[in-house]
């Protein structure tokens, strides 16, 4: 059953520089264990949208709540990070040390993990995602599937309450989209879920919604 509501952003707008309106007076919000979908066209805003949850972008109106307090600043988008993962749409904006180990390793180094409680983090989720002993192997040298899989478990590492996922199981075979799906399942977390493969929403999600011309239908 679901609880409280974690996220609420209403009357929403947000445009880019010198360009049309992306998202116009949307509301949107995620209650405790809900697990949304979100489909829609190439630019139609979703991507967008989780930005501007995590205070990756401002909207220019509209408000945005948060854990029960409203977000307007840098320190209080800093506070959220800690609190809800974001996987970007390209593994390669999640990655950016020398090793696996490094890169999963960064989140709960800064969140005041002792190294040795990083070390088990590390191997954790690397067996959740099924690339255990990968410590050690040098990130840009991984397949587009490794690191699409490397970067879901810097996001696992970090303990989050909530997740906000961008095509997760983008550039994966069968085989380790079956395990993502899996992972992501056995979680007992609030999450949102970018996806253009609808099947795969239909297996995980309890809701689906559309962002059409700037508006959540």
């Amino acid at each position: 059953m679901m609880g409280r509501t974690l996220i609420e952003l209403k009357n929403i707008c947000f445009s880019y520089e010198n360009n049309r309106p992306v998202l116009r007076e949307v509301d949107f919000s995620i209650k405790e264990k809900e697990r949304i979908g979100l489909i829609g066209s190439n630019g139609s805003g979703k991507t967008t949208l989780l930005h501007l949850i995590v205070g990756l972008l401002k909207p220019q109106k509209g408000r945005i709540t948060i854990f029960d307090k409203e977000r307007t600043c840098e320190q209080d988008f800093s506070e959220v990070r800690q609190k809800v993962g974001l996987l970007f749409q390209n593994a390669e904006d999640q990655l950016f040390c020398a090793t696996v180990a490094e890169d999963i390793a960064f989140g709960p180094l800064n969140l005041g993990k002792s190294h040795n409680e990083a070390e088990e983090i590390v191997a954790k989720v690397l067996k959740q995602v099924g690339l255990e002993g990968y410590q050690d192997r040098i990130t840009y040298k991984l397949s587009g599937g490794e690191k699409r899989l490397v970067s879901i478990a810097t996001v696992l590492a970090m303990e989050p309450e909530v997740l906000l996922l961008d095509e997760p199981t983008y550039g994966l075979d069968e085989e380790s989209e079956k395990r993502v799906l899996n992972i992501l399942s056995a979680l007992p977390l609030a999450m949102t879920i970018i996806s253009h493969h609808r099947n795969f929403l239909e297996k995980i999600t309890d809701n689906i919604v559309r962002i059409s011309q700037g508006k959540i239908c």
